[in-house]
């Protein structure tokens, strides 16, 4: 009996250690144990984390000072009264606080959220934040996204929340391409206020719906205020506004977007000047150059061109010069020029051709068809309907030296470089190149790729438009790369604004839609939904508040005297001159999408966020566990004795 009783007390003691471990969040596993942190505990460690990176993505101080290899930090004791004075400065590390050198791949943040509560790049006074990279000059951005990628937290339970929110950021830049800096401040504010809700014992599940209908009747209204873009001024303040205040840049996407076309493909490249510059190429272009440098006419510029030629598609391979006698006997006859296009021209048949270009100056050149595998099926089909001709395949049939003439496209110019290759004026029908560019599109909407879609806007952008290319100037690397992401931001904040419109900028719409949460709040089955409303209305008045207390006013203050019951939709705040203005007069105006996939994105991470009740994360690896690298062969080996 006693020795029942003895093995029931030892295994209650040892259901107690278990538990007690259990509770105390940290469990073992095989590959050095998981540490557990549960409800109001958990959620403020991701919180800080999230904090963090909010300020990170907003702040404008050099986020990181390296010295070599190592990483400075500045303690947060030694400095954590810094940020309570709202107009205080941020105090110099080396002055105040206490620095430590380590070494670091990583963008670890080490400073206090509290330091950086009111040092912003949100608005039109913002600054940029400089980002150290492992190899080469620092980079200088005001991107969000790029910010927030850069940053990893040593606390697992803070780059737990960090990254969760960094989803949000790379979210909104996949769909809208810009507003990331927005979404990351919506995100805070969001998963903040829904943890104290949390925390005061609401239901979770309930808060989350009450959050879920808020953002369902801000999507609504945003689309029914949305207007859309009527006249080139307004893409241009779009990409203004979008490129930190930059009218050249907006003017510059403005022209290349009235050159080429809503649909017309736009790409940024670095320029070798300091000028931007903007170049735009008419016609179908495909990144393939001549075969053979015998085929170039003006050895000067090194370009092959040719003036009406006929073209011939190829989807094989053309080694036998059998293949294209017939075909070069018409040409000869009809005293045209030859494009050929071709999986490859090679062997007997390129240097046949190289011969005859040569010795009996017939005007030829062959290129290699342009994309891989199914692509470069679709982007032939795609000359052929350009160019009037058809493509020669043998899965349809046809052979190479069966063309016919009328199997054969005719373009008006055709200039072929090194790299590529620009088919001008080509010869096909109107109604079938149209027809083409609906199958197109119909495409671009059901895919589900993100690189099919950009294939098929490029294939679009070939058939219906052109292609313009910016070229982005600057004295140094660091400015080209800086200014290049503005552009690029600038870009896409343009496109999304002539897809789905504009609203007034600056935060406005985002806070009048706030005002009519009130009615989605009165609806609600409980309080803890209402509470859930609640934070969405709180959270939409942050932006326009950071930018307001970023220019140098009471956030509180100017979202106030802008939600009045008489306040029109338009009227709105402009930062930069610290006027109330009408936003649309005024050009500070922001895209549609943008706006709505930044709450939408914001308010999904944050809401599961707030609603988690357990974390899980690898423990920390304590200092002196696990095995050291096999030591050395004792005593070493001797050197080989001298040669004789």
């Amino acid at each position: 009996m006693s020795a029942l009783n003895s093995s029931s007390s030892l295994l209650r003691r040892a259901c107690q250690s278990a538990r007690s471990g259990l509770l105390s969040g940290q469990t073992r596993g095989m590959a050095g144990g998981k540490e557990i942190r549960f409800g109001v505990e958990g959620r403020a460690a991701m919180l800080k984390g999230v904090d963090m990176l909010a300020d990170a993505v907003q702040v404008r101080i050099i986020l990181e000072i390296f010295y070599g290899d190592g990483e400075l930090g500045v303690d947060s004791q030694a400095s954590a009264g810094a940020g309570q004075d709202d107009g205080a400065a941020l105090p110099s590390p080396l002055a105040n606080g206490e620095c430590h050198s380590k070494p670091s791949n990583h963008s670890h943040a080490t400073f206090s959220p509290t330091n950086l509560s009111r040092q912003v790049t949100l608005g039109p006074k913002g600054r940029n934040a400089i980002i150290a990279q492992p190899y080469g000059a620092p980079k200088i951005t005001k991107d969000g996204v790029t910010v927030a990628k850069s940053i990893d937290f040593e606390d697992n339970f803070e780059d737990m929340g960090a990254q969760l929110v960094k989803s949000v950021a790379s979210k909104t830049n996949d769909i809208a391409g810009d507003g990331t800096t927005t979404a990351t401040v919506l995100a805070r504010a969001i998963y903040r206020e829904g943890c104290k809700a949390v925390a005061a014992g609401m239901n979770p599940l309930d808060v989350r719906r009450g959050i879920q209908s808020a953002v369902n009747k801000v999507t609504e209204t945003l689309e029914e205020i949305s207007r859309p873009i009527t006249s080139r001024e307004e893409v241009s303040q779009v990409g203004t506004i979008s490129a930190n205040n930059d009218a050249e840049i907006g003017g510059l996407i403005s022209d290349a977007m009235e050159r080429v076309g809503k649909e017309g493909v736009i790409t940024v490249q670095d320029g070798k000047t300091i000028e931007d510059e903007l170049e735009v190429v008419e016609g179908m272009r495909f990144e393939r150059g001549f075969i053979s440098p015998y085929f170039i006419t003006d050895p000067k510029t090194q370009v092959c061109e040719l003036e009406n030629p006929v073209i011939l598609l190829v989807e094989k391979k053309v080694s036998s010069i059998q293949q294209l006698i017939p075909v070069l006997e018409g040409v000869i006859k009809a005293q045209q020029s030859l494009l050929i296009v071709a999986e490859d021209v090679e062997s007997e048949a390129l240097a046949t051709l190289v011969v005859n270009k040569l010795r009996a100056g017939i005007k030829v050149c062959a290129v290699k068809a342009p994309g891989f595998g199914d692509n470069r099926k679709a982007t032939m089909q795609d000359l052929a309907i350009l160019t009037g001709g058809t493509v020669i395949s043998e899965e349809t049939g046809m052979k190479v030296e069966e063309a016919a003439p009328e199997q054969l496209g005719t373009a008006k110019r055709v200039k072929i470089t090194k790299n590529d290759t620009i088919v001008l004026d080509g010869a096909g029908t109107k109604s079938l190149i149209d027809e083409r560019c609906e199958l197109i599109r119909t495409g671009i909407e059901t895919t589900k790729s993100d690189y099919e879609r950009e294939k098929l806007q490029e294939r679009l952008a070939k058939l219906s438009g052109g292609v313009a290319v910016i070229k982005v100037g600057g004295a140094s690397e660091v400015e080209v790369n800086e200014k290049k992401d503005r552009v690029v931001d600038a870009l896409n904040a343009t496109r999304a604004a002539v897809e789905e419109g504009i609203v007034p900028g600056g935060g406005k719409a985002l806070l009048y839609c706030s005002t009519i949460l009130d009615e989605v709040a009165d609806a609600t089955e409980n309080m803890d939904q209402r509470i859930g409303v609640e934070i969405i209305q709180k959270a939409l008045r942050a932006p326009l508040s950071t930018i307001a207390m970023n220019a140098g006013e009471e956030g509180a203050v100017v979202c106030g005297e802008l939600t009045k019951a008489d306040t029109p939709i338009e009227m709105g705040f402009d930062a930069r001159n610290g006027v109330y203005t009408n936003m649309y007069e005024a050009g500070i105006i922001d895209p549609t999408k943008v706006t709505r996939t930044g709450i939408v994105d914001a308010a999904s991470v944050a809401g599961l966020l707030a609603t988690s009740e357990s974390m899980i994360a690898d423990m920390p690896a304590k200092e002196g566990e696990g095995g050291g690298p096999p030591g050395g062969m004792p005593g070493g080996m001797g050197g080989m004795p001298g040669m004789m």
